[in-house]
């Protein structure tokens, strides 16, 4: 099954209760656009290479469609493709009024000098410079690409095009229109989503009762993402117990200092955590915690491994960490799981104020940045609990249907099948 395919079963259960127009239904079936290409670049050695780059463009009915770019080898059509269809419903969960996209180009970016990666990236630009812009398709960070990478985004498609349109890329340095925030954005919008969870939803994930100093955390992926939601769980109060990266992890029942280990890896080529026992990722993920929170790469929790998940509650800040088949299974064994679409959206969320900064000429406070990521972050998590409740539906269902409704009134405003043969 194609990645494409097996995120939208995820959908095929939110649409009983969603109460939309077949019409919309059937839009969403498949992406708008998908452009194609090949990008010849000139290495620092003389040799040319070819490399095919995406981007795709799921669905722009509520606005504007926004989605990283990864420079990855893993990166093709499917990939995408099914990156583009969980943006669309993640902005409109949090509503946002971007689509979903994500391009990206199959390449080994730890591979590339920084000259290569320049080149890279405006040949990038070059070639889908009539597929995005401002009030089109807005790109931003993602795997393996970063603020200089937008900087040079922006500065290509400013010489291309003109003017100072600071509104094409998201992500970008400070001096050059950045958001202060944007960096923790995503974990600290995952942690704003569990602290909503702690203030009003206790009994239903399972943690009435215990003190906010005695809830325990794990987190398998300590790359921007999970080192933002640990240190911020930790500066809160929350006992980080687990940490983890592609080379294994630590385990600590006393609780990590974040910060520490984070200077210990770096010093130690992501080695050395400084504290704790070692532990596997497979370890980690059947840790018996409070919370468990894969914030790494797809596909980690399957069938072969949710049955030993003793968490209470599964918080997915990485995209797609959770097959359907695990899904299944962590449900069934009463595991709360906070989806994708809802957990990481504090990153498209703090992209979108960026944009919004960018279109006034403002700059905007970090104060000012994360207080209204929090209450943006609670008003969703509020938003899709209540059809959770409602429904007696996964989450992860309730987020769907949410999403769902949001963008079929928006097609439905424009007239369907019943208005046009009255």
């Amino acid at each position: 099954m194609s990645m494409l395919a097996a995120a939208k079963r995820q959908l095929d259960a939110a649409f009983e209760y969603a109460d939309i127009d077949p019409e919309s239904w059937k839009r969403l079936q498949y992406p708008q656009k998908t452009l194609e290409v090949t990008i010849p670049m000139r290495h620092d050695d003389g040799n040319l290479e070819l490399y095919k780059a995406y981007r795709c463009q799921y669905d722009s009915t509520l606005g504007p469609t926004k989605g990283g770019i990864r420079y990855h080898k893993s990166v093709n059509r499917d990939h995408v493709e099914a990156l583009a269809f969980w943006m669309t419903f993640k902005c409109a969960a949090i509503k946002v009024p971007y689509g979903g996209a994500k391009g990206g180009i199959c390449v080994d970016a730890r591979s590339l000098s920084h000259r290569e990666l320049e080149r890279i990236t405006k040949s990038y630009v070059a070639a889908f410079i009539d597929f995005i812009g401002p009030d089109v398709d807005i790109p931003a960070p993602d795997l393996c690409t970063n603020e200089m990478v937008m900087g040079w985004f922006y500065s290509e498609y400013k010489r291309i095009k003109g003017g100072h349109p600071k509104g094409i890329v998201t992500g970008k340095p400070l001096p050059l229109g950045g958001i202060q925030g944007r960096t923790s954005a995503t974990g600290y919008g995952g942690y704003y989503v569990l602290d909503s969870l702690l203030a009003n939803y206790r009994e239903k994930i399972q943690l009435v009762g215990k003190s906010h100093e005695n809830l325990t955390v794990a987190v398998q992926g300590f790359g921007n993402v999970g080192y933002w939601f640990a240190e911020k769980c930790h500066s809160n109060g929350l006992k980080v117990v687990a940490l983890s990266n592609e080379f294994g992890g630590c385990y600590n029942p006393k609780g990590i200092d974040i910060r520490k280990a984070k200077k210990s890896l770096e010093q130690n080529n992501d080695m050395v955590w400084g504290e704790g026992d070692l532990i596997t990722n497979e370890e980690l993920l059947a840790l018996d915690v409070d919370v468990l929170s894969p914030s790494a790469i797809e596909n980690v929790l399957t069938k072969d491994n949710a049955r030993n998940v003793k968490a209470k509650v599964v918080l997915e800040l990485a995209n797609g960490p959770t097959t359907n088949e695990g899904d299944k299974i962590l449900y069934d064994n009463g595991v709360f799981v906070v989806p994708d679409i809802l957990a990481n959206s504090g990153g498209v969320c703090v992209s979108y104020y960026e944009w919004l900064q960018n279109r006034v000429a403002e700059e905007w406070t970090l104060d000012l940045v994360n207080e209204k990521l929090k209450n943006q972050m609670w008003y969703a998590t509020e938003k899709a609990m209540d059809r959770c409740l409602m429904y007696n539906i996964p989450l992860r269902t309730a987020t769907y249907v949410l999403s769902l409704k949001r963008i079929s009134e928006a097609n439905e405003s424009l007239g369907n099948k019943g208005f046009f043969l009255t």
